[in-house]
C-alpha cells in the first residue's frame, strides 16, 4: 500500500467501539488478520493495523466519553469547524465538537440528519 495520504472528503479513518474489547480484538485478528496496539497519545484507546500497510487505517476504543458503541467512519477533511458549522446548516448535528489533540490531530463527531454517526478529522500538520 502507498504511504500517501489519502484525498480530502473520503474516508480515510474507522473506529469501533465496543465495551467487550478483547473480544473484538480477537474477532478482527482471526478474521482479518489486523493487528493492535495501544495508542500512547491516547489512553485506553488502540490503533488497528493490517498486513501490508504502513500506517494504522483504524482505532479501537469503548463507549465512554461521548463514542456510540458500534463502528463508525471516519472523513479526511481541510478544515474541521468549518465542515461542523456546514453540516449543521444542512441538517446535521455535532455530536462531539472540534477536539485537538497535543499532537495537533483535530477531530469531531457528527450526526447525519437520519441519525448516523460519523466523524471528520484533520491530521497533525506535517
Amino acid at each position: 500500500m502507498s504511504d500517501a495520504a489519502p484525498p480530502f472528503n473520503t474516508v480515510a479513518w474507522f473506529q469501533i467501539s465496543t465495551d467487550t474489547p478483547g473480544v473484538a480484538k480477537s474477532f478482527y485478528s482471526d478474521l482479518f488478520g489486523w493487528r493492535f496496539a495501544p495508542d500512547d497519545a491516547i489512553g485506553g484507546y488502540e490503533m488497528i493495523r493490517y498486513a501490508g500497510a504502513d500506517k494504522p487505517g483504524g482505532g479501537l476504543t469503548t463507549p465512554d466519553g461521548g463514542h456510540p458503541k458500534g463502528a463508525i467512519f471516519n472523513v479526511l477533511v481541510r478544515d474541521v469547524p468549518a465542515v461542523c458549522a456546514e453540516a449543521e446548516r444542512q441538517g446535521g448535528k455535532v455530536h462531539v465538537p472540534p477536539v485537538t489533540t497535543p499532537d495537533g490531530l483535530v477531530f469531531a463527531e457528527l450526526t447525519d440528519p437520519t441519525g448516523n454517526i460519523f466523524g471528520v478529522f484533520t491530521p497533525p500538520a506535517g
